[in-house]
């Protein structure tokens, strides 16, 4: 009997163990130590440790020290590593429908955004589940804009310019070239020598990022004219999370949606911050005239039937054109 008893007691024991077992999250962004995001992503790994007694630990990977955003979703798959905090651009290989993001000067204000999140926001979502993601929090992380190393104003003085493309984005740099921009796809993390080089110089980019880059000092002309949003959102794989206890998931997504709205408040406030930086060493900043801004307008919509089905899943196109007149209503 005493045997017996033993014997239970260990197995309670050895199951109370596994259940305990820490769990180490690894997490790879592009975003430099330091910057906004990084410090999000630092803040959120704290509160998690401490919501799940030291059960989860996230450990961040900054910098693009695990490659581009490809390169960490393809490393997700593959379980090398556990999560991604990514733009818009490394969404497009969880989900095809980030690209909805893609529409240049669609959106033009923080309204038209939170109408975006309101119309497509739980299909962004629940599909990325589909195909193996889980996503935690999806925030706008800026207006993106364009910054060059000669001034621009018009779309003819862009085509002068050469233009950094993703790597790996094949279709986004088929539409520039169909509508007679020249264009050099180049890994994130090779940005900034490509600049160096003169390879490309021109990028469409949100401030934060550029003064985090320090490569304002080659594109040193921005045109003030919202091209588009940078949104991004932190990703795990399902896999993953499936393995973190119901208890502590609730707890962690509790955590992630309260720190991505306080972000969301502070970062639309400060957003012009970073452009007030960069005036103070040197970056000029152009505004387009009305007819200007127009002749822009006019050369993104001549690409629609490009974008459409090519760049942007044809639904979801189709989906944002039908609610475009609410979008500029806010204008």
């Amino acid at each position: 009997m005493r045997k017996h008893v033993i014997i239970v007691l260990i197995l309670v024991i050895s199951i109370s163990g596994l259940s305990a077992k820490k769990m180490k999250i690894k997490m790879a962004t592009l975003a430099p130590e330091g910057t906004e995001w990084h410090g999000l992503l630092v803040k959120m790994g704290q509160e998690w440790r401490d919501a799940t007694d030291g059960q989860v630990n996230l450990r961040v990977y900054p910098g693009g020290v695990v490659g581009d955003e490809r390169d960490m979703i393809r490393k997700m798959r593959i379980g090398q590593i556990h999560g991604a905090a990514i733009t818009s651009e490394g969404l497009t290989e969880v989900n095809p429908q980030y690209s909805v993001f893609f529409i240049p000067m669609l959106y033009q204000d923080f309204s038209d955004l939170d109408l975006l999140y309101e119309k497509l926001g739980n299909d962004l979502v629940s599909n990325s589940e589909k195909n193996g993601f889980k996503v935690l929090l999806m925030v706008d992380v800026g207006w993106v804009y364009w910054f060059t190393s000669e001034p621009i104003r018009t779309p003819e003085d862009l085509r002068q310019q050469t233009i950094f493309s993703w790597a790996g984005d094949y279709r986004t740099a088929a539409l520039w070239e169909k509508s007679g921009f020249q264009v050099v796809p180049l890994a994130m993390t090779d940005m900034l020598s490509g600049l160096q080089t003169g390879m490309v110089n021109a990028m469409a980019f949100n401030p934060m990022y550029v003064l985090s880059q320090q490569s304002f000092g080659i594109t040193k002309y921005m045109l003030d004219m919202k091209w588009g949003s940078l949104s991004a959102a932190v990703v795990l794989d399902i896999r993953t999370w499936n393995k973190i206890d119901p208890i502590h998931q609730e707890r962690m997504e509790e955590i992630a949606k309260n720190i991505s709205v306080d972000f969301q408040k502070k970062n639309r406030i400060e957003s012009d911050s970073a452009i007030d930086a960069m005036k103070e060493y040197g970056l000029t900043v152009t505004k387009p005239t009305e007819s200007e801004f127009e002749e822009w307008k006019s050369v993104v919509e001549e690409m629609y039937p490009f974008i459409r089905g090519q760049v942007v899943e044809e639904n979801i196109f189709d989906r944002v054109m039908e609610f475009k007149d609410e979008l500029e209503s806010n204008l």
